[in-house]
Protein backbone atom coordinates (compact mmCIF):
# COMPACT_ATOMS: atom_id res chain seq x y z
CA UNK A 1 0.00 0.00 0.00
CA UNK A 2 1.52 3.28 -1.17
CA UNK A 3 0.34 6.70 -0.03
CA UNK A 4 1.24 9.43 -2.51
CA UNK A 5 0.81 13.18 -1.96
CA UNK A 6 1.00 16.09 -4.41
CA UNK A 7 1.28 19.26 -2.33
CA UNK A 8 0.73 22.05 -4.85
CA UNK A 9 0.34 25.79 -4.53
CA UNK A 10 -3.45 25.63 -4.29
CA UNK A 11 -4.33 22.05 -3.37
CA UNK A 12 -2.77 19.12 -1.55
CA UNK A 13 -3.96 15.99 -3.36
CA UNK A 14 -3.42 12.44 -2.12
CA UNK A 15 -4.24 8.87 -3.00
CA UNK A 16 -3.59 5.32 -1.83
CA UNK A 17 -2.42 2.76 -4.41
CA UNK A 18 -2.62 -0.97 -3.70
CA UNK A 19 -0.18 -2.01 -6.42
CA UNK A 20 -2.89 -2.30 -9.04
CA UNK A 21 -5.13 0.73 -8.68
CA UNK A 22 -6.01 3.75 -6.56
CA UNK A 23 -8.29 2.72 -3.72
CA UNK A 24 -8.71 6.02 -1.83
CA UNK A 25 -8.12 9.63 -2.78
CA UNK A 26 -8.92 13.18 -1.69
CA UNK A 27 -7.64 16.72 -1.40
CA UNK A 28 -7.62 19.78 0.82
CA UNK A 29 -6.68 23.40 0.11
CA UNK A 30 -2.95 23.77 0.69
CA UNK A 31 -3.68 26.62 3.12
CA UNK A 32 -5.52 24.01 5.23
CA UNK A 33 -3.00 21.20 4.81
CA UNK A 34 -3.27 20.26 8.48
CA UNK A 35 -6.75 18.93 7.63
CA UNK A 36 -5.19 16.04 5.69
CA UNK A 37 -5.17 14.02 8.87
CA UNK A 38 -8.97 13.92 8.94
CA UNK A 39 -9.09 12.18 5.58
CA UNK A 40 -6.39 9.74 6.62
CA UNK A 41 -7.98 8.51 9.85
CA UNK A 42 -9.76 5.59 8.22
CA UNK A 43 -6.89 4.57 5.92
CA UNK A 44 -5.09 1.28 6.32
CA UNK A 45 -1.49 1.79 7.37
CA UNK A 46 0.57 2.36 4.20
CA UNK A 47 3.87 0.62 3.55
CA UNK A 48 5.45 3.80 2.19
CA UNK A 49 4.72 7.49 1.61
CA UNK A 50 6.01 9.44 -1.40
CA UNK A 51 5.49 13.20 -1.66
CA UNK A 52 5.92 15.90 -4.31
CA UNK A 53 5.94 19.21 -2.44
CA UNK A 54 6.10 22.62 -4.09
CA UNK A 55 4.22 24.37 -1.29
CA UNK A 56 7.22 25.26 0.85
CA UNK A 57 8.74 24.42 4.20
CA UNK A 58 5.59 24.88 6.30
CA UNK A 59 3.75 22.35 4.15
CA UNK A 60 6.70 19.94 4.37
CA UNK A 61 6.74 20.19 8.16
CA UNK A 62 2.99 19.61 8.36
CA UNK A 63 3.24 16.58 6.06
CA UNK A 64 5.98 15.11 8.24
CA UNK A 65 3.77 15.61 11.27
CA UNK A 66 0.76 13.97 9.63
CA UNK A 67 2.75 10.96 8.38
CA UNK A 68 4.32 10.38 11.78
CA UNK A 69 1.14 8.55 12.90
CA UNK A 70 2.40 5.53 10.93
CA UNK A 71 6.01 5.78 12.11
CA UNK A 72 7.16 6.12 8.49
CA UNK A 73 9.82 8.34 6.95
CA UNK A 74 8.28 9.81 3.77
CA UNK A 75 10.27 10.13 0.57
CA UNK A 76 10.21 13.74 -0.69
CA UNK A 77 10.78 13.58 -4.43
CA UNK A 78 13.57 15.55 -6.10
CA UNK A 79 13.89 15.51 -9.87
CA UNK A 80 16.89 13.53 -11.10
CA UNK A 81 18.97 13.18 -14.26
CA UNK A 82 17.53 9.69 -14.89
CA UNK A 83 14.60 7.93 -13.25
CA UNK A 84 11.79 5.56 -14.23
CA UNK A 85 12.76 5.62 -17.90
CA UNK A 86 13.02 9.42 -18.14
CA UNK A 87 16.23 11.28 -18.97
CA UNK A 88 16.15 14.96 -17.99
CA UNK A 89 17.57 17.57 -20.33
CA UNK A 90 17.33 20.28 -17.65
CA UNK A 91 20.61 22.13 -17.04
CA UNK A 92 20.20 21.44 -13.32
CA UNK A 93 17.82 18.46 -13.01
CA UNK A 94 17.09 19.11 -9.32
CA UNK A 95 15.75 22.58 -10.20
CA UNK A 96 12.74 21.05 -11.96
CA UNK A 97 9.67 20.98 -9.73
CA UNK A 98 8.96 17.53 -8.29
CA UNK A 99 5.37 17.74 -9.51
CA UNK A 100 6.52 18.31 -13.09
CA UNK A 101 8.98 15.43 -12.78
CA UNK A 102 6.30 13.10 -11.44
CA UNK A 103 3.88 14.17 -14.20
CA UNK A 104 6.51 13.32 -16.83
CA UNK A 105 7.04 9.89 -15.27
CA UNK A 106 3.29 9.32 -15.09
CA UNK A 107 2.85 10.31 -18.73
CA UNK A 108 5.72 8.06 -19.81
CA UNK A 109 4.11 5.10 -18.03
CA UNK A 110 0.79 5.70 -19.78
CA UNK A 111 1.85 6.95 -23.24
CA UNK A 112 4.95 5.51 -24.95
CA UNK A 113 5.12 8.20 -27.66
CA UNK A 114 6.15 11.82 -28.17
CA UNK A 115 4.10 13.89 -25.72
CA UNK A 116 3.39 17.32 -24.40
CA UNK A 117 2.78 16.89 -20.68
CA UNK A 118 0.52 19.71 -19.54
CA UNK A 119 -0.41 20.57 -15.96
CA UNK A 120 -2.98 23.36 -15.64
CA UNK A 121 -3.04 24.62 -12.08
CA UNK A 122 -1.95 27.86 -10.43
CA UNK A 123 0.58 27.94 -13.26
CA UNK A 124 0.42 26.01 -16.51
CA UNK A 125 3.46 23.93 -17.40
CA UNK A 126 3.97 22.43 -20.85
CA UNK A 127 6.80 19.89 -20.98
CA UNK A 128 8.12 18.16 -24.11
CA UNK A 129 8.80 14.42 -23.75
CA UNK A 130 9.96 12.15 -26.56
CA UNK A 131 8.87 8.59 -27.17
CA UNK A 132 12.34 7.49 -26.04
CA UNK A 133 11.81 9.09 -22.65
CA UNK A 134 13.93 12.21 -23.19
CA UNK A 135 12.62 15.31 -21.42
CA UNK A 136 13.55 18.16 -23.77
CA UNK A 137 12.43 21.06 -21.58
CA UNK A 138 9.27 23.05 -21.07
CA UNK A 139 7.58 26.34 -20.28
CA UNK A 140 5.76 27.85 -17.31
CA UNK A 141 3.04 30.47 -17.73
CA UNK A 142 0.46 31.90 -15.30
CA UNK A 143 -2.58 29.69 -14.95
CA UNK A 144 -6.21 30.46 -15.69
CA UNK A 145 -7.15 31.84 -12.27
CA UNK A 146 -3.84 33.66 -11.85
CA UNK A 147 -4.43 35.60 -15.07
CA UNK A 148 -7.87 36.65 -13.83
CA UNK A 149 -6.45 37.73 -10.47
CA UNK A 150 -3.57 39.66 -12.04
CA UNK A 151 -5.91 41.73 -14.19
CA UNK A 152 -8.25 42.43 -11.29
CA UNK A 153 -5.34 43.49 -9.07
CA UNK A 154 -3.31 45.55 -11.54
CA UNK A 155 -5.87 47.03 -13.92
CA UNK A 156 -8.53 49.52 -12.86
CA UNK A 157 -12.16 48.73 -13.62
CA UNK A 158 -11.42 45.07 -14.41
CA UNK A 159 -12.98 42.34 -12.32
CA UNK A 160 -11.78 38.83 -11.47
CA UNK A 161 -15.37 37.64 -11.88
CA UNK A 162 -15.48 34.77 -14.35
CA UNK A 163 -17.24 35.11 -17.69
CA UNK A 164 -17.83 32.58 -20.46
CA UNK A 165 -15.61 31.65 -23.36
CA UNK A 166 -16.39 33.18 -26.73
CA UNK A 167 -14.42 33.49 -29.95
CA UNK A 168 -15.63 37.09 -30.18
CA UNK A 169 -16.36 38.25 -26.61
CA UNK A 170 -18.87 41.10 -26.23
CA UNK A 171 -18.49 41.84 -22.54
CA UNK A 172 -15.47 42.63 -20.38
CA UNK A 173 -15.94 39.57 -18.19
CA UNK A 174 -16.14 37.32 -21.24
CA UNK A 175 -13.15 39.09 -22.79
CA UNK A 176 -10.99 38.34 -19.73
CA UNK A 177 -12.08 34.72 -19.47
CA UNK A 178 -11.70 34.13 -23.21
CA UNK A 179 -8.35 35.92 -23.26
CA UNK A 180 -6.97 33.74 -20.46
CA UNK A 181 -8.07 30.55 -22.19
CA UNK A 182 -6.77 31.69 -25.58
CA UNK A 183 -3.42 32.69 -24.05
CA UNK A 184 -3.00 29.24 -22.49
CA UNK A 185 -4.01 27.53 -25.73
CA UNK A 186 -1.59 29.72 -27.67
CA UNK A 187 1.34 28.85 -25.39
CA UNK A 188 0.57 25.17 -25.74
CA UNK A 189 0.19 25.44 -29.51
CA UNK A 190 3.63 27.10 -29.74
CA UNK A 191 5.18 24.17 -27.86
CA UNK A 192 3.37 21.70 -30.11
CA UNK A 193 4.75 23.48 -33.17
CA UNK A 194 8.24 23.53 -31.65
CA UNK A 195 8.17 19.74 -31.37
CA UNK A 196 6.99 19.38 -34.96
CA UNK A 197 9.63 21.84 -36.19
CA UNK A 198 12.30 19.81 -34.37
CA UNK A 199 11.29 16.70 -36.31
CA UNK A 200 9.21 14.90 -33.70
CA UNK A 201 5.89 13.21 -34.39
CA UNK A 202 2.58 14.86 -33.62
CA UNK A 203 2.73 14.82 -29.82
CA UNK A 204 0.04 13.31 -27.65
CA UNK A 205 -1.41 15.98 -25.37
CA UNK A 206 -1.44 14.61 -21.84
CA UNK A 207 -3.30 16.88 -19.40
CA UNK A 208 -3.52 17.05 -15.63
CA UNK A 209 -4.54 19.78 -13.20
CA UNK A 210 -7.76 21.29 -11.98
CA UNK A 211 -8.17 23.79 -14.83
CA UNK A 212 -7.63 21.23 -17.61
CA UNK A 213 -11.37 21.17 -18.52
CA UNK A 214 -11.29 24.91 -19.28
CA UNK A 215 -8.38 24.65 -21.72
CA UNK A 216 -8.51 21.19 -23.29
CA UNK A 217 -11.78 21.60 -25.27
CA UNK A 218 -10.53 24.80 -26.95
CA UNK A 219 -7.38 23.38 -28.54
CA UNK A 220 -8.80 21.69 -31.62
CA UNK A 221 -6.63 18.61 -31.06
CA UNK A 222 -7.31 15.30 -29.29
CA UNK A 223 -6.51 15.56 -25.58
CA UNK A 224 -5.87 12.89 -22.96
CA UNK A 225 -6.97 14.10 -19.51
CA UNK A 226 -5.42 11.99 -16.73
CA UNK A 227 -7.19 12.68 -13.45
CA UNK A 228 -4.25 11.81 -11.17
CA UNK A 229 -1.28 12.44 -13.47
CA UNK A 230 1.21 13.58 -10.81
CA UNK A 231 0.05 10.87 -8.41
CA UNK A 232 0.48 8.26 -11.18
CA UNK A 233 4.10 9.33 -11.47
CA UNK A 234 4.62 9.27 -7.71
CA UNK A 235 3.41 5.67 -7.60
CA UNK A 236 6.05 4.74 -10.20
CA UNK A 237 8.75 6.56 -8.25
CA UNK A 238 7.69 4.81 -5.05
CA UNK A 239 7.89 1.43 -6.79
CA UNK A 240 11.38 1.96 -8.16
CA UNK A 241 14.11 -0.05 -6.36
CA UNK A 242 15.72 2.16 -3.74
CA UNK A 243 19.27 1.49 -4.93
CA UNK A 244 18.47 3.05 -8.33
CA UNK A 245 17.57 6.44 -6.86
Amino acid sequence: MILVVDAGNSRAKWAVHDGGQFTHHGWVPTAEISALGEGWKALPSPDSVTIANVAGERAAAELLSQVSRWNLAPHFVTAMRNQCGISSGYDDPAQLGPDRWAALIGARALFACDCLVVNVGTAMTVDALTGQGDFLGGIIVPGYELMHEALATKAARLSAEEGVFSRFPRSTRDAITSGAIQALCGALERMRQAMLDAGYAEPALVFGGGAAPQVAPRLGHPVNIVEHLVLEGLVRIAGEPKDIR
